[in-house]
């Protein structure tokens, strides 16, 4: 051991083992190798080594140096627990740790091994560590998922000594959705814009209605959004031909828009190509705010940004990134199963002008959208956003049930 110290073999010419038993049952305890030669620099104590003990060796010394008590690790190294205690018995250690099992964290749709993910990396399957598609801290964080999140959802879920357990992704968004519906600030904003002119609206006339800021926090306050003849809308707000149940924008309904005024589509102008490009409308002046004084009720609230003072934007969508709960799972490539429709980047999308200076680490709700946060690359010349998760969809789910009823 000191020639192998010394440095005098080459690399597999020499090991330490632990003399225990060579007919165990348990192959960790056959004669287990505790020291290897590496001729390799160390990051901190450059060349003074050329022999390192293996992870078995060291694990068991490293808990009891550091003062762990509990040693918790995944079902894997079960196996290895005789080990760990066998050596912590036999040196001379500070104290005695010991080792508990449980299952590793699977969460669907994605992979969480480290290899797996160096893989996506290295093979330019994504745009890096920080991707918002990955299930990396700084991935989750250029998403814009709060860390207290994160914490609620492991709080969720029970610990476990199954192999074969697997937590949708839902919960995950379950949990971010909850935290940010408390805490992030509400804003408009419109991802695939519609024009809606209101043909009796006075033209170069405007004004300006209160907002709320999060009506789960009214110690958040108010601001003020612009109103005018020309708006955005949802493209997805209108329809020619609604269906049951149906209670957004189509001709001759009337719908109210949010702290503003309650309007009715009376034409649809169309391009060349039969699409829709703008949709014209009447208004009542007296029903400012959303109420009508006659006491009519109408069924559809949209949200809307003003053409004159919205500013563009980029906004990217993600999804999950495998398209099977468990890629790979029926014995092809786990690369099959990625979701090419992971990332969806949408531009000309229209924001409030207060969204240009939004800084990277705060997550907004584009009310009826979800939640999103300004990426990185964003600037107040070029506004980025991320979505981090989406809001639950009524009108989705509708349609979903009929589909499932076909």
């Amino acid at each position: 051991f000191r020639r192998m110290r010394a440095g005098e073999f080459p690399e597999g010419a020499r090991v330490l083992r632990a003399k225990i038993d060579m007919a165990s049952g348990n192959i960790n305890m056959r004669d287990p190798v505790l020291y290897r030669i590496l001729h390799a620099a160390h990051p901190r104590t450059g060349e003074d080594w050329c022999i390192y003990p293996t992870y078995d060796f060291a694990h068991g010394q490293s808990d009891a140096i550091e003062g762990v008590t509990h040693s918790l690790c995944t079902l894997e190294f079960e196996d290895h627990r005789p080990l760990y205690d066998w050596l912590i018995e036999r040196l001379p250690v500070p104290m005695v740790p010991r080792q508990y099992e449980f299952s590793r964290l699977n969460l669907s749709h994605t992979v969480l091994s480290k290899r797996r993910l160096t893989q996506l990396v290295e093979e330019g399957r994504v745009d890096g560590w920080d991707d918002p598609r990955m299930p990396t801290i700084c991935g989750l964080r250029r998403r814009g998922v709060p860390p207290e999140a994160i914490r609620d959802f492991v709080g969720l879920l029970a610990i476990s000594k199954t192999s074969d357990n697997l937590v949708e992704q839902a919960m995950l968004d379950h949990a971010v959705r909850e935290r940010l519906n408390k805490s992030a600030p509400r804003r408009f904003g419109v991802l695939r814009p519609l024009t809606l002119t209101i043909q009796i609206y006075p033209e170069g006339e405007g004004e300006v209605f209160d907002a709320l800021n999060n009506p789960e926090d009214p110690a958040a306050g108010t601001r003020q959004v612009r109103f005018g003849r020309t708006l955005y809308v949802e493209a997805d707000d209108f329809m020619e031909d609604p269906p049951r149940k149906y209670f957004r924008l189509a001709p001759g309904r009337e719908v109210r828009l949010r702290y503003g005024y309650l309007v009715t589509c009376r034409e649809a102008v169309k391009d060349a190509s039969g699409a829709v490009t703008e949709l014209r409308c009447t208004y009542d002046p007296e029903t400012r705010g959303g109420q009508a004084p006659d006491g009519r009720k109408v069924r559809g609230a949209l949200h809307w940004v003003s053409a004159e003072d919205s500013v563009e934007a980029e906004v990217r969508l993600f999804g999950s990134l495998f398209t099977k709960p468990i890629p790979g799972a029926d014995g092809g490539e786990m690369w099959d199963d990625l979701n090419p429709e992971s990332r969806t980047v949408l531009s000309g999308c229209r924001l409030e002008p207060g969204l240009a200076d939004a800084t990277p680490g705060g997550t907004v709700q584009f009310e009826r959208q979800g939640y999103f946060c300004p990426d990185p690359v964003s600037t107040p010349a070029r506004p980025v956003f991320n979505r981090t998760v989406g809001l639950r969809d009524s009108w989705a789910r509708q349609q979903s049930r009929e589909a499932r009823k076909g």
